[in-house]
């Protein structure tokens, strides 16, 4: 069984062809059971969550991710999201490959949501907001960057200093970035908006939206969390990844169902329905789109994939 190092994953999934990837996984498509889902402290979810997501293709590979998720590691110093993946051969069982969780799954949810930029995000987008600055945020402004022409962009953290850290960064790498302490201000002047937080209460909220606005929303992963209110998802065209995640994982979707401020026909298409030409995707340039993210084992099974044919 070969080690792939980050360093290989990294190497392995680069933007645009992890974007590739991804688009021809969900038109092929793979068998992928709904992930299972443990807090391991039922009365606090911020004590860590257990994530268990399988996904195989007949004939050809098999995949199993765990993670876990703990919000209170950023205060030890320590990724709020770690795990494993292991990577089989579908046909004889044989294990293939294992791998940080942790980097493939940063690179792959990027993925994701550039996959779905480039069908929901204006063709002329060039200001970005980012909204959170860990692990996940660069890995998104970079996607985004390879399927529009991101000129512009601004980051907001509960924690100023980390945006200022990773704005330092991105300027290196050629971005004109900078830190923002106003998220309001800076949410009303950007054509694509990322979020990736761990938030239970909305951050963003409708009435910023300006008229063509792409709204990305990745953090908020169980039905207790939000990163939109009830007034971004009501005016937004919605579109997820996979609407089982979505409906049943997702709180910016889940909770606004339940109090009846959309119904399940308000979802237009999932990332199936997008990359197959089922649904054309943003359909006027003043629309306000709005995608999200919980995750889907297909996109970690093509993301593994790659990252094992470039180092076997």
């Amino acid at each position: 069984m070969r080690i792939i190092e980050n360093s290989e994953i990294a190497a392995a999934l680069h933007y645009p062809a992890l974007i590739d990837a991804l688009r021809d996984m969900f038109v092929s498509g793979c068998t992928q059971p709904l992930r299972h889902h443990h807090g391991l402290d039922p009365e606090n979810e911020r004590k860590g969550t257990l994530l268990i997501m399988p996904a195989w293709q007949s004939g050809g590979f098999l995949g199993l991710k765990t993670v876990t998720v703990m919000p209170e590691n950023g205060e030890k110093g320590l990724p709020s999201v770690q795990g494993t993946y292991l990577l089989f051969d579908a046909d004889n069982g044989s294990a293939l490959a294992l791998m940080d969780a942790g980097e493939l799954t940063t690179r792959r949810t990027a993925a994701a949501s550039a996959l779905a930029a480039s069908y929901l995000a204006r063709k002329d987008a060039s200001k970005m907001l980012m909204v959170g600055a860990g692990a996940m945020a660069p890995c998104l402004i970079r996607a985004h960057a390879a399927v529009r022409d991101i000129r512009e962009v601004t980051i907001w953290n509960h924690r100023t200093e980390k945006a200022e850290k990773l704005a330092a960064e991105l300027t290196q790498e050629g971005f004109s970035a900078q830190a923002v302490t106003d998220l309001e201000a800076a949410a009303r002047t950007a054509d694509v908006i990322s979020c990736a937080t761990l938030s239970t209460e909305p951050l963003i909220k409708g009435n910023w939206l300006k008229p063509g606005a792409h709204l990305d929303l990745v953090g908020a992963f169980t039905p207790a969390m939000r990163e939109s209110d009830d007034a971004a998802v009501g005016i937004a065209s919605l579109f997820v990844d996979t609407r089982e995640g979505g409906l049943n994982e997702a709180g910016d979707i889940v909770q606004p169902l339940k109090s009846g401020i959309i119904k399940e026909g308000d979802i237009r298409a999932d990332l199936y329905d997008l990359c197959r030409g089922i649904h054309p995707g943003r359909e006027s340039a003043d629309e306000i789109t709005l995608f999200k993210s919980t995750g889907a084992a297909l996109e970690d099974l093509a993301a593994a994939i790659l990252a094992y044919q470039a180092n076997r």
